[in-house]
């Protein structure tokens, strides 16, 4: 017999009727359950309850569609065999369980934010739910500092929104953006939240990118930017693991602090990362850095190239659009 929780599965968010929505949080854990593998968890919960299709899973993840596929279908099954009740988990399950369901609300958010496919830059539905249940995570587990960390993040990054793109919806980067447009509302309450965790004790990964995020909106303009802050912040970064992406953003605040040869150094050694090999922002940072050392040529191949392999239509535009401001004569 079909369950609730199977025919929850088979829905994705944007199709789960407004009733079904107060099940929300219960259905991330369901997903997150133990009995899944952790990779298996994550896909799960990014289509039953992101809503996310196969393919911009298997985009986050940097994976062939047809393997996110079978990790999708596992996961289902072993959902519907083992029984798994539709409950928020309670004590220390709860604590150990909210960390899965923080990353997937992570890639949630980021996803809708920047697509990583499609005709439009951002998809809001996706980043206003990410939110909604990650305020839902943080109401049932408030002395957790990394959600908290987690929620920040989300609110200040989302403030950016309104200054993000241009009328015809290409992507402004963040130093040109009129922060006058900003949500100073939730430039507010993600300081806050922020400044409340941040002395609480052992910081983790979400509190650290929060921490950063707070430097860049507490900046009256770009020229303003605390870049020795936001450098000490991404050191601390790192401690926590290996990550490229994390690594390319540093890049990008030593240039800032030691100048473009310095963080082209950094993206270079990341150019062996086998998990960046397809990553456009590579391309992209690398052609920003050649940028501010005047290597206009070498800058233009570059955001050539970042153009070829990102998969949206808007940033597509952007990085050609750059490519071709250099390439023509003033």
């Amino acid at each position: 017999l079909a369950t609730p929780q199977a025919a929850l599965l088979d829905r994705a968010a944007d199709a789960v009727p407004e009733g079904d929505r107060d099940d929300s949080l219960a259905l991330l854990f369901l997903c997150c359950h133990p009995a899944l593998s952790p990779a298996g968890r994550v896909a799960l919960t990014l289509r039953a309850v992101g809503g996310l299709t196969t393919a911009q899973i298997a985009a986050a993840f940097l994976v062939p569609e047809a393997t996110m596929a079978q990790r999708v279908s596992r996961a289902k099954q072993t959902v519907k065999a083992s029984g798994i009740s539709l409950a928020v988990p309670e004590g220390a399950d709860l604590t150990e369980r909210s960390a899965e369901v923080r990353h997937v609300l992570y890639l949630v958010f980021n996803e809708g934010y920047t697509a990583t496919g499609g005709a439009d830059l951002t998809v809001p539905e996706l980043s206003t739910e990410a939110i909604r249940l990650t305020r839902m995570l943080h109401r049932l587990t408030p002395d957790d500092a990394e959600t908290a960390g987690l929620l920040a993040l989300m609110l200040l990054t989302e403030a950016r929104r309104p200054a993000r793109t241009t009328p015809t919806g290409e992507p402004v980067p963040l130093a040109e953006q009129d922060r006058g447009r900003w949500d100073g509302r939730l430039v507010a309450e993600g300081v806050d939240l922020v400044s409340r965790t941040l002395p609480r004790g052992r910081v983790g990964p979400y509190q650290l990118q929060a921490a950063i995020a707070a430097v860049h909106d507490e900046a009256e303009d770009a020229g303003a930017t605390d870049w020795p802050q936001i450098l000490a912040l991404y050191d601390l970064l790192e401690r926590f693991g290996p990550n490229p992406v994390v690594t390319l953003n540093r890049a990008v605040a030593v240039a800032m602090v030691h100048g473009p040869a310095a963080g082209l150094d950094l993206v270079t050694a990341l150019e062996a990362d086998k998990r960046m090999a397809r990553h456009h922002r590579l391309h992209a940072t690398r052609a920003h850095l050649l940028e501010l050392l005047g290597e206009h040529g070498a800058a233009a191949a570059s955001y050539r190239e970042a153009a070829r392999r990102t998969a949206g239509a808007p940033e597509r535009r952007h990085l050609t659009a750059r490519a071709h401001r250099l390439e023509t004569p003033a």
